[in-house]
């Protein structure tokens, strides 16, 4: 990255262009893919990458989230793509208005590969790259049973990535399975949390006695990630030999009709006291360290930002048995429960809140196993290598 380094030297010796490489983003909400790709760039060295990012809203959180890197508007934003919205072929057509422009864009531009890192830039942009004539990065981090990756990244990607084994496309006559990677989405493994500072700043928020086991639960209060289910365990786990028991939900509901569910569950089940909706808070890290557990009750989730992020900061984590979590805790680094069982995650978390010792052991495990594996620099290399291949692909 500096331009005096021995890679520059030898990239300027052998006349290799750096790649111009397009990141799109539709809408203008932050997630883990921004997070991610901001990691990326942070590590891609630019003797041989020149990266750009086109946020569809100019000037909105995604463009500030990415300020200090090159920039251009999306010339095809018009034809906006909005989610949850009825597949219709006006829905179709309307997407479809923007594709010739972001053609004409990125020709013009000089572009040689189209990364998409979500599900609607995907079908904003995967047509409009093939057309262009530059190579599509299809970054798959949802269902793999998602209708884009079974249908459109077969005929339109290079390559696909996904964020695991969970996430790959399934296999079959019309699949992009042969062109799949498997690339663990980057963490910054540096990160460190003073977790007694953390904890006590939470209890004192909370106004409860220092003794309260506290159970976190970190995401978006959307079915997949089972929000109703966290509110059922705590209801069942009430207290601990004794002990006070806290359940707190960082996050909020993407739908008005999940969050009146979730204020009816807690006060159906008579726990306004013993839940508390935090909102979404930042930095995630610090609140994720003054947890006494992570409970992941999801069920489907690809791999789950939080739940490493738990790993790096020493937070004891119970997952259900499903999806990306059984891939990110293999070897036994955190408590897997069968899914959808709230007496399975109650029992896992008694039993860590009652095996401290044992608790702290796997959470050091889980450390040290997420330092080797998520680091954003080894996420680069993977990628990188991909970039590489694909400079000597003849489109």
């Amino acid at each position: 990255m500096n331009a005096l380094s021995p890679r520059f030297k030898a990239a300027a010796a052998a006349d290799i262009r750096p790649l111009r490489i397009c990141f799109p983003f539709s809408g203008d909400s932050i997630g883990g893919s921004h997070i991610s790709v901001r990691g990326l760039i942070a590590h891609l060295d630019r003797a041989l990458y020149r990266p750009v990012i086109v946020p569809e809203v100019p000037g909105g959180m995604i463009a500030s989230f990415f300020a200090g890197q090159e920039q251009m508007d999306d010339p095809g934003s018009k034809g906006l793509f909005v989610p949850g919205e009825a597949f219709t072929l006006k829905k179709f057509a309307r997407t479809l208005t923007g594709v010739l422009p972001r053609a004409r864009f990125l020709r013009a531009k000089g572009i040689d590969i189209v990364h998409v890192n979500d599900g609607r830039s995907s079908a904003n942009w995967a047509l409009a790259a093939r057309l262009a004539g530059a190579r599509l990065i299809w970054h798959h981090r949802g269902d793999p049973e998602a209708l884009g990756l079974r249908f459109l990244a077969p005929a339109l990607a290079h390559r696909v990535l996904a964020v695991s084994s969970f996430a790959l496309p399934p296999a079959g006559i019309w699949s992009a399975r042969n062109r799949a990677s498997v690339v663990h989405s980057p963490f910054d493994t540096e990160i460190s949390v003073d977790r007694d500072k953390a904890r006590d700043t939470l209890v004192r928020e909370l106004g409860v006695t220092p003794d309260t086991l506290l159970l976190g639960y970190f995401g978006a209060f959307v079915p997949r990630k089972r929000p109703l289910l966290f509110v059922d365990m705590v209801a069942q786990l009430r207290s601990l030999a004794g002990r006070p028991v806290m359940g707190v939900m960082f996050g909020e509901a993407r739908l008005p009709a999940m969050d009146t569910a979730l204020r009816k569950r807690i006060a159906d089940k008579g726990v306004a006291d013993q839940v508390r909706l935090m909102g979404y808070r930042t930095p995630g890290p610090f609140w994720i360290a003054a947890c006494d557990q992570l409970v992941v009750p999801a069920v489907g989730e690809p791999f789950g930002r939080t739940l490493v992020e738990a790993m790096l900061v020493g937070t004891p984590i119970v997952a259900a048995r499903s999806g990306g979590n059984v891939e990110a805790l293999e070897g036994g680094i955190g408590m897997l429960v069968e899914p959808d069982d709230a007496q399975a995650l109650v029992q896992a978390c008694a039993a860590l809140g009652a095996d401290l010792g044992g608790a702290r052991q796997m959470a050091l495990a889980a450390q040290a196993d997420a330092r080797r594996r998520f680091s954003e620099a080894a996420h680069c290399a993977k990628v990188s290598a991909i970039y590489e291949q694909l400079r000597r692909f003849e489109a």
